[in-house]
């Protein structure tokens, strides 16, 4: 299952354990190798009420230590119920607590005008991210789980979303104290065409250009200090019409390195590709639809040649 433009898109059911071995696979012997799942709080009645998690029963892909879990707490409330969702983050971190690396509150606030499967269209959002954090650090601490980190992410914004960042701010000191990173989910030559490798306006060049305004221009303006680590909380390249696997073995190999060469410098602590593997079925008649491409597996879970990239990415980059 996967977000797409205009909602959840689903494909074949998962295979539990064709996916921990890919998973395994990855790892190799990586001491930390971290899973992110999704679960999110809606309305009863809602029309996403009977898919809330993605994937399944995701506690199963997780261990203690080697392979703990990054898990985001989506708010999906069209009634706009920030109590509501505060008493879900402490329920979904009290269910999953020795699984935990770290604790996502809300996914894409800042996306206001995206689809519903995302949460910056509902009412009452920022309000439920400023006040999920603390309420989620508080949760954590009372359980004595205080190494696992609490943050948010974002979609860069550019344009008329920037405000985005004053309207968090309000969320005081009790809100920024709480902060241990702040995600940026990012796709640069997905959505918007970047030009030829070593062009000005190139694929490395525009990661670069996104990760230095963010640390320089959005998280100041929010106040947040540089001290706080950021994270890539989603990042990837669909094959699909137009678009090779090849191709997207490249670029996943030129952004990991890209950030990872400029970790240090803008304090980046965190990669997570998305995704593990396609919603759709190969010439299911989708082919035109980006959405559901983004794995590294096919949806029958072959293989593409990003697989194999990703994984030498991780031995050699990895902890």
């Amino acid at each position: 299952m996967a977000g797409g433009e205009h909602g959840l898109l689903a494909g074949p059911p998962d295979d539990p354990e064709r996916a921990g071995a890919a998973l395994a696979e990855l790892q190799g012997g990586a001491t930390r190798f971290i899973v992110r799942c999704y679960d999110s709080f809606q309305d009863p009645g809602s029309p996403l009420w009977s898919l809330p998690c993605a994937p399944e029963e995701f506690g199963r892909y997780a261990t203690p230590g080697a392979r703990p879990m990054d898990l985001v707490l989506q708010y999906r409330s069209a009634a706009g119920n920030v109590p509501g969702y505060l008493e879900f983050v402490r329920n979904r971190i009290g269910r999953y607590a020795p699984l935990l690396y770290s604790v996502q509150i809300t996914e894409e606030a800042s996306f206001t005008g995206g689809p519903e499967v995302i949460d910056g269209p509902y009412p009452n959002v920022c309000a439920a991210l400023t006040e999920g954090v603390q309420t989620a650090r508080e949760c954590l601490f009372s359980l004595g789980l205080r190494d696992v980190k609490v943050g948010f992410n974002s979609t860069p914004t550019f344009g008329p979303s920037a405000d985005f960042w004053t309207r968090i701010a309000t969320g005081g000191r009790g809100f920024i104290g709480a902060l241990d990173y702040v995600g940026l989910d990012f796709f640069p030559d997905v959505f918007r065409r970047v030009a030829a490798d070593g062009q000005p306006g190139d694929l490395a060049s525009s990661v670069v250009g996104v990760l230095e305004t963010m640390r320089s221009v959005w998280l100041p303006s929010a106040g947040i200090s540089d001290r706080v680590p950021m994270h890539i909380t989603e990042h990837g390249w669909p094959t699909s019409s137009g678009r090779s696997s090849n191709r997207q073995a490249k670029v996943i190999d030129r952004v990991v390195r890209t950030v990872h060469a400029n970790s240090e410098r803008l304090n980046v602590d965190s990669y997570s590709l998305f995704a593990l593997r396609d919603v759709a079925l190969p010439n299911s008649g989708n082919e035109k639809d980006v959405f559901h491409f983004f794995g590294i597996l096919t949806a029958d879970y072959e293989r593409k040649p990003a697989f194999e990239t990703y994984r030498k990415l991780i031995q050699e980059l990895g902890c």
